[in-house]
């Protein structure tokens, strides 16, 4: 899935519920900087992952840990230090996580956040969905994505929400192509359907 969502040579790319034995291998997968953050730690090692891949869809990150991570374009210079703030100390099973990168682009500066909210639970989602405001909160250009688990849930001051739970916000940015998702089709490969969600893709002027 890291090749393929990374073959049209992208700018950043947002990730969430990345198994955590992967993290080390997203550089080279997809050729761009990895910043990565654990969100729940991995089990039983190589054994949990191969428990894993047994029956990813029982048993998910139960082994293999979950994590966040932010890919940048290694023609693009991250500015400071990769932040990773908590907005949800412990969920039951894993804590709530928000990555912050500012990212020179262009002629400017741009603040870039990734967070995974919680699942089956949209009002707590759409808590930790304001606490990654306050984070952001400013007038810089800024760019949100992530999984929201919350339908069409925005952040004031950043352009509209699209349908669904996953979301590419901006702020004082212009879409020169909307945020989209992609159909079926195009993350089919050799007839397997990669990726529980859909990706979700936009050109920021």
């Amino acid at each position: 899935m890291i090749r393929l969502i990374t073959e049209g040579e992208p700018g950043i790319v947002g990730l969430q519920e990345v198994p955590v034995w992967a993290l080390e291998r997203l550089s080279t997968w997809s050729g761009m900087t990895s910043f990565g953050a654990v969100a729940r730690r991995a089990r039983l090692g190589v054994v949990g992952r191969r428990l894993t891949l047994l029956a990813p869809d029982v048993f998910r990150s139960a082994f293999s840990g979950q994590a966040n991570a932010l890919l940048v374009r290694s023609s693009l210079e991250v500015v400071g230090e990769h932040r990773v703030e908590t907005i949800k100390e412990r969920d039951v099973v894993e804590r709530r996580i928000c990555q912050l990168v500012r990212v020179a682009i262009s002629t400017k500066v741009v603040l870039v956040a990734n967070f995974h909210a919680t699942a089956h639970r949209p009002e707590q989602a759409r808590g930790e969905i304001g606490r990654v405001g306050e984070l952001v909160a400013g007038d810089e250009p800024a760019i949100v994505c992530g999984d929201f688990n919350a339908p069409q849930a925005g952040i004031p001051g950043f352009s509209p929400p699209i349908p669904g739970l996953d979301q590419i916000l901006v702020r004082r940015l212009e879409f020169e192509q909307p945020p989209r998702r992609w159909d079926r089709d195009r993350r089919r490969v050799d007839g397997v359907l990669l990726s529980d969600h859909a990706p979700v893709e936009a050109v920021v002027a």
